[in-house]
């Protein structure tokens, strides 16, 4: 398969291997939790607003979602060459920090603003295929600037044969006159699914123009159909036939056409009722196609109009409304995320992540849908930029509070729910860990320990030391153990190790379930080789740190 080569990924490959681990920390104070949820947002699994860099955010989620969300939606920069962001990751690479140094930030001068384009997403697009389930869809809002350089990178972490559609956004209906080529009027939401084959698609509601095409005039107790022609416009000749119904009717295939169904198939249609032969009952037959057995809704088309999504001058209204004019630039409209989440398939309870949130557009569509239909979907926002506070997150204060003026009636009484405003806390690192400089909570190391062992994600809450050997997680007959507290002092004494009667009790305890355990301290005073005979596998602190 053909891949995209770019300056700097060489050095940008592995980077999303090394981003180090930094916990969340909640900022009760900017968290949103109305009377109306008795004041207390949805704990461990509440939904989430994060502040910080999104590569380290996403690393930061892994232990508790890897694997879990349905859908993800982002709406990365364009790179039109006139935005002025830059490429700020603490890459563990020297030669990657002089090039970056030497070529940011971008602007129209910079010849090589698309490589730096592509290393900023590939780490992001890596973290993002962890955290996406199996069965679900990321969909990647993007314009010609990188559409092409996107579907290659897409191809190559995702696999070509994963892709859904790249769906086209009729976003604008009217022309700019004063552009220079020709006034474009779409984008591009490249969409791929994590496996293809385990995935569904979603379908659109059905409208009641639709039903009208079927009816039920001879009172066939099977309900209301229409009439589906018999033959079709692509076939082989060989294959064409007449064939005589025992009702005296002969059916010809018309010329240029081809049969749909064997002589045989059209046999078992006849004699199951399933042909309409007209009124006189001497026409050329018709199958009958049951509005029964049709699909719930219509097929996801790849051309979105805004008559259906809306459009960009609709999205900017619709933020308006909510938070004033002026206060972001180009924002997405809660109808075009809608139908995002219409072709995820999205079920009641799915979690939707949005790492470039902006104007908190994919929240607001969460908590829209869950009002409208009593499901309890979550969303997790990662913003970046310093208004991740006062446009991200106030705009769903708003809109779960209630906005007094809107128009609409449900905003104007509140969408409801609540969400847990959260930063970055500083990274769980050896060198760290060694000085007592950077001590991460019990629950923090535990849920990342765990990942790194097993790739399961546990949210923290769960992860406690559940006896005094430090027994935090039991799952496959393995029991996990962490020796540990966040006090220097603590880990320089003797209580913290592994000693011959702590390692005696975890034995025991294996025996009663058939399994073996794994231990990580500081240190230990037993030799390895008679732990292994315990079913014992010990890991040091901190250097059990390092993936593995």
């Amino acid at each position: 398969m053909p891949t995209l080569d770019f300056k700097g990924k060489q050095h940008i490959y592995a980077h999303h291997l090394t981003v180090p681990y930094r916990p969340i920390e909640t900022d009760e104070s900017r968290s949103c939790k109305p009377p109306a949820c008795g004041g207390k947002a949805g704990g461990a699994d509440d939904n989430l607003i994060i502040h910080g860099d999104n590569l380290h955010a996403l690393k930061a989620l892994l232990p508790r979602y890897a694997n879990r969300v349905k859908c993800i939606y982002i709406d990365p920069p364009y790179n039109t060459g006139n935005e002025g962001w830059c490429y700020n990751d603490n890459v563990n690479s020297s030669l990657m920090q002089q090039w970056l140094a030497e070529h940011s930030p971008v602007d129209n001068e910079d010849l090589e603003r698309h490589d730096k384009w592509l290393c900023m997403m590939w780490p992001r697009l890596h973290l993002l295929k962890e955290l996406l389930a199996d069965n679900g869809i990321i969909f990647i809002s993007i314009d010609d600037n990188e559409e092409h350089h996107l579907r290659m990178l897409m191809d190559e972490i995702f696999g070509a044969e994963n892709i859904v559609a790249n769906f086209t956004w009729w976003s604008k209906y009217t022309l700019a006159n004063d552009s220079k080529t020709v006034s474009y009027q779409h984008e591009n939401i490249l969409s791929y699914a994590k496996n293809l084959d385990t995935c569904q698609i979603g379908v659109l509601p059905r409208t009641a123009e639709m039903d009208k095409t079927y009816k039920n005039p001879d009172e066939d107790p099977k309900g209301a159909w229409k009439a589906t022609p018999l033959h079709a416009k692509s076939g082989r000749d060989r294959d064409r036939y007449s064939l005589k119904f025992p009702n005296g009717v002969t059916w010809h295939c018309p010329e240029g056409r081809f049969p749909r169904y064997t002589q045989a198939k059209l046999m078992d249609l006849y004699d199951d009722g399933q042909l309409y032969f007209g009124k006189s009952g001497k026409s050329q037959p018709n199958k009958k196609t049951y509005l029964s057995e049709v699909k719930d809704g219509k097929t996801v088309g790849s051309l979105w109009t805004y008559q259906d999504v809306g459009s960009t001058h609709q999205a900017n209204e619709e933020l308006s409304s909510i938070m004033g004019k002026g206060v972001f630039n180009n924002p997405k409209g809660t109808k075009l995320i809608q139908r995002v989440f219409q072709t995820a398939n999205l079920s009641s309870d799915d979690i939707v992540l949005d790492s470039f949130a902006g104007s908190g557009t994919t929240a607001h569509a969460v908590l829209a849908l869950n009002k409208e239909d009593g499901g309890n979907r979550k969303f997790i926002l990662i913003e970046c930029e310093d208004y991740a506070d006062t446009i991200t997150a106030e705009r769903i204060r708003r809109v779960i509070n209630g906005i007094p003026k809107a128009r609409d009636a449900s905003l104007r009484e509140g969408l409801g729910g609540s969400f847990t405003y959260g930063t970055l806390g500083k990274p769980i690192e050896m060198e760290g860990m060694l000085t007592g400089e950077a001590l991460p909570s019990y629950e923090s190391l535990a849920a990342h320990l765990l990942y790194i062992a097993s790739g399961v994600s546990v949210g923290t809450d769960a992860l406690k030391s559940k006896n005094g050997d430090g027994l935090f997680h039991s799952a496959d007959k393995i029991d996990y153990y962490l020796l540990y507290q966040p006090d220097l002092e603590y880990l320089r004494c003797n209580e913290v190790m592994l000693n011959l009667e702590r390692a005696q009790r975890i034995h025991k305890a294996n025996r009663q379930n058939g399994g073996k355990a794994i231990v990580y301290a500081p240190g230990k005073y037993i030799g390895q080789r008679e732990l292994t005979g315990m079913g014992i596998t010990f890991c040091q602190l901190p250097h059990a740190l390092h993936e593995r």
